[in-house]
């Protein structure tokens, strides 16, 4: 070997092994770094949300909400795989001797020539038509308070304000008397023409709609000639997704949740939702002679609840992309 091949095979060696220490020098440089970071989110908590700080008290507060909220749904699971006999005489929690879920969810849609089917389905004709209608009505409503100016606009504002102050519950009695004088008392209307009213939804709207829809965009639209229906349809309804699908949940859940007022304003079993007609059940066993089924009970109640799960299960990511909107500062 030459001197001179000694001496170049001599200088790769100390490249790689130069190479090697500034390896090292950089991992000991990002490991200080990494230290240093986790003590600045030590003292920090949650103002870093890159890391968090874990707190044992607030797991343990999480673990007892969540506990607390599931704790009904695990009721009506185990007691709906029960018999009317082994409701009675075993432990709530508890299993009972034996599996009859399947017998229960055949004896609901069976029980009295099949009236729940009839109460589910008036219970989704309320909820399509009148959330439904909330929900347009609130899109459209909000939207235009949002985006366009006129006179009583401030006017419109209070009102809603005050619509929402006032619980529905106030107006249950209001609304019987006047619907009783245009004799619609004891049909879907009586049901169907409140639902179509949500202060709250209105409200939301015009919130989103203020936020999340650009005025510079609509400007741009009406100067490419683009009418407002063309432009509320194809650019602002697109934007406004997370606030109509947070909408359409709330008035959802609150017309399939409705009982006092179809309790005051229907009578004819007929044209019960499903909360009045469980209820009905329920109150069976009170009656001369009532045989209790608090197992069909049980078992409706957790076929009445899973719609919603469905529905929440199937929006939740529409829903959630809306929740960081606005975060990010242009």
């Amino acid at each position: 070997m030459t001197e001179k091949t000694m001496s170049a095979s001599m200088t790769a060696a100390e490249k790689e092994r130069a190479a090697k220490k500034a390896e090292k020098l950089r991992q000991k440089r990002v490991a200080a770094d990494e230290k240093a970071e986790r003590k600045r989110s030590a003292k920090a908590g949650f103002a870093n949300v890159n890391n968090p700080r874990r707190s044992l008290t607030l797991t343990i507060l999480s673990a007892i909400f969540a506990v607390y909220c599931l704790f009904p749904f695990a009721y009506l699971l185990i007691n709906s795989t029960k018999t009317q006999a082994d409701f009675s005489s075993t432990f709530g929690l508890g299993p009972g001797h034996s599996f009859a879920f399947f017998d229960n969810v055949a004896k609901v849609f069976t029980y009295n020539d099949g009236i729940f089917t009839r109460w589910l389905l008036n219970t989704l004709l309320y909820v399509v038509v009148g959330a439904g209608g909330a929900t347009l009505l609130a899109i459209m409503g909000g939207y235009a308070l949002a985006k366009f100016r006129f006179p009583g606009r401030k006017a419109v504002f209070a009102i809603i304000i005050g619509s929402i102050s006032v619980p529905g519950i106030a107006l249950a009695v209001p609304q019987f008397l006047l619907f009783a004088k245009l004799g619609l008392t004891n049909t879907p209307w009586a049901m169907l023409i409140p639902s179509l009213i949500s202060p709250f939804g209105l409200y939301l709207m015009w919130i989103f709609s203020e936020q999340s829809v650009p005025t510079e965009l609509l400007e741009a639209a009406r100067v490419d000639g683009a009418s407002e229906w063309h432009t509320f349809w194809k650019i602002s309804l697109p934007l406004l997704s997370p606030g109509i699908v947070t909408t359409a949940l709330f008035t959802i859940v609150a017309t399939w949740n409705n009982y006092f007022l179809p309790m005051i304003m229907i009578k004819d079993s007929d044209w019960y939702p499903l909360t009045i007609g469980l209820n009905q059940w329920k109150s069976q066993a009170a009656t001369a002679g009532g045989i209790p089924i608090q197992n069909l009970v049980i078992t409706g109640s957790l076929i009445t609840i899973i719609p919603l799960v469905i529905a929440f299960l199937c929006l939740q990511r529409y829903w959630q992309s809306g929740l960081a909107a606005g975060a990010v500062k242009e």
